[in-house]
């Protein structure tokens, strides 16, 4: 698998941003810039590899914990299931509430995850080389703090 050139913007053209949320949300796009030129050869986007990855680790899951575990709205959401559904990746059914759908991975879907594992290593492993094992390892606390914080504020 051959890397691309990733997209920088020059050091010089970043200036400062007067809060959390807009630094949080630049380097969102930025870093999610990354992984969908990865992810991408496979025919894949991000958010698509993340809840197929939501789903083989929980199993079959309702729309309203997945909207939850990722903080994500429920349109956001619907639309993005609506192309997992539509590829075959992902089934629904009923729950016991007419109103509730459970999803789950398919066979097709865990096939699609697979393939798309390696690319998402290598978008990994470009940030993780350029961080370093500790400064990898900080980012990973620092989200986990600012997420906890978020949640509760």
């Amino acid at each position: 698998m051959k890397a691309e050139a990733p997209a920088k913007a020059a050091p010089q053209t970043l200036f400062a941003l007067p809060c959390a949320c807009q630094n949080l949300r630049r380097l969102t796009r930025m870093v999610t810039r990354i992984y969908d030129q990865e992810l991408r050869k496979t025919g894949i986007e991000v958010t698509q590899f993340g809840l197929l990855t939501a789903l083989a680790a929980a199993g079959e899951t309702n729309q309203k914990t997945l909207s939850a575990g990722f903080a994500m709205d429920s349109t956001t959401l619907t639309r993005t299931l609506r192309i997992l559904l539509r590829e075959g990746w992902v089934a629904a059914r009923r729950g016991k509430d007419r109103r509730e759908r459970r999803f789950i991975l398919t066979k097709r879907g865990k096939r699609r995850l697979a393939e798309a594992q390696p690319y998402w290593q290598f978008a990994e492993e470009r940030l993780r080389r350029k961080l370093g094992n500790a400064g990898w390892r900080r980012m990973g606390d620092t989200v986990s703090q600012m997420t906890e914080a978020a949640a509760e504020a």
